[in-house]
């Protein structure tokens, strides 16, 4: 359906600004700092989750020179439980190379954004559009999804020239205006997370829904159309939690590229026995088998088994690693179920816990 030049932006800052989100902690802020770090935060995480990780890194990091000059253990150990960890390797780089390539200030031009690790162009655009005005479009997964469905776009997105075509009607439907580009931009985030859901949208309450195809068909959700999908796989995973006489464990860095990358960890294995070879053998007879659960990853679901295994001063597993205590493991950059089962490990050991 057409649109007269410039009506589906106002309409979407009319609404953002009566019926939008504003009480969010990086709203109001014209600061790229701020508005990256949620940005990259909130790539396919809930708002709910982030808001604690936000308020956190800011205190630890509240400006780029300081995240740039922490370690990479310091980021990854304030970004565990987030997940996507990859994301967090991108925060630290990005942050130095705003410091080596731009004297500790964003660039201002989407175009340069974009140079930057792990900034796409959508990501770009939003914070050339909320710091700086630039007339750019967004288009993240909610901002498809409501212009596929208003548009009436039934071509399949898994196809590069589609989307192409989607990225160029998103950038026709920009205000004329700089100055309503920070509202625009809040208001197809607002409504695609608020009110155009992916399942059961609020087609009621929406600024739009007059001229909407999909609402007209009555088949929003079959928008957008998308043939390829990720294929889920399952995949079982030994964990070994060795433990000494003293109560530490023994944990080694994950290498630098596959699940969990950079992360530290509980030795890993797919095979229970291979994992058992690095147990000294007076030590197997004691050996616990834990309830085996899943933890769910973006492509794949890990069945993960935890053996605990007490070994004798001066016998670590084998491989690389070392031992920690209770009072410095809990400051390293960890994967949530390993983190979590340690957690648990510790609250059942401490004095007077009810088993």
């Amino acid at each position: 359906m057409n649109w007269a030049p410039g009506e589906f932006a106002e309409r979407i800052v009319t609404w953002q600004r009566r019926q939008g989100r504003h009480g969010l902690p990086w709203q109001g802020t014209r600061e790229p700092y701020r508005v990256w770090l949620s940005e990259i935060m909130l790539q396919q995480t809930q708002v709910s989750t982030v808001l604690d990780y936000y308020a956190r890194f800011l205190q630890r990091f509240p400006d780029v020179a300081a995240l740039a000059s922490a370690s990479q253990d310091e980021v990854l150990a304030l970004w565990s439980g987030l997940g996507y960890y990859s994301r967090a390797r991108n925060l630290h780089r990005c942050a130095q190379e705003v410091v080596a390539r731009f004297g500790g200030r964003f660039p201002r031009a989407a175009a340069d954004l974009q140079t930057l690790p792990g900034i796409g162009r959508s990501t770009a655009a939003a914070i050339a559009a909320f710091c700086f005005g630039e007339r750019s479009a967004i288009l993240d997964g909610n901002v498809k999804r409501v212009l596929t469905r208003v548009l009436g776009i039934g071509d399949d997105l898994s196809v590069a020239a589609h989307e192409r075509a989607l990225w160029q009607r998103a950038q026709d439907l920009l205000p004329a205006a700089e100055r309503d580009m920070p509202a625009y931009t809040q208001g197809l985030m607002d409504l695609g997370a608020t009110v155009c859901t992916q399942r059961r949208p609020a087609c009621t309450v929406c600024p739009v829904v007059d001229r909407c195809a999909a609402a007209r068909e009555g088949q929003p959700e079959r928008y957008p159309v998308k043939t390829r999908r990720l294929v889920r796989r399952q995949q079982t995973l030994w964990l070994l939690h060795a433990i000494d006489g003293g109560g530490r464990v023994w944990l080694a860095q994950r290498p630098a590229s596959g699940i969990w990358a950079r992360l530290y960890c509980l030795p890993a294995h797919d095979d229970r026995d291979a994992l058992l070879r690095g147990v000294p053998t007076g030590a197997r007879d004691s050996v616990v088998e834990h309830p085996p659960f899943t933890h769910v990853l973006t492509h794949r679901d890990l069945l993960i088994h935890v053996l605990t295994a007490t070994l004798p001063e001066g016998a670590p597993p084998g491989g690389d690693g070392r031992w920690y205590a209770a009072g410095q493991w809990p400051a390293l950059g960890l994967p949530a179920p390993v983190r979590r089962f340690l957690a648990a490990q510790a609250e059942a050991a401490r004095p007077g816990a009810v088993s």
